[in-house]
């Protein structure tokens, strides 16, 4: 079991900073959005790359890097016709092991149920 202290509500934030908190939950609540963000733990990645990663068409993989930039969390930057993006933050990535341990935890809840 992961024992995960209350943290409750914070009284120094207000409404809009919830929601702000929620748009950037709610861009990385995808999975090829998921593996693009992974992909540029290790640096920038452009456009081409990540489309090979998700193996989607670049539209949709623009409209996801798109919701990505609009959340603050990647930059991009234009060399020649090459768009390349990378994270703003990468400690978004330490996020992945919260979620995680509450996968491993729900899994062994799972096997419990089932062993």
């Amino acid at each position: 079991m992961v024992i995960i202290p209350n943290m409750g509500v914070q009284p120094d934030m207000n409404r809009r900073a919830y929601e702000e908190r929620a748009k950037i939950i709610k861009a990385l609540a995808h999975p090829s959005r998921l593996m693009m963000v992974d992909a540029m733990v290790d640096g920038e990645k452009c456009v081409c790359e990540l489309r090979d990663l998700v193996g989607s068409d670049m539209s949709t993989v623009s409209k996801h890097l798109s919701l990505l930039r609009e959340a603050g969390i990647v930059d991009d930057r234009k060399v020649g016709q090459q768009v390349f993006y990378g994270l703003r933050c990468p400690c978004i990535v330490s996020f992945f092991g919260c979620i995680e341990a509450v996968m491993k935890s729900n899994a062994k809840d799972k096997m419990e149920l089932v062993g």
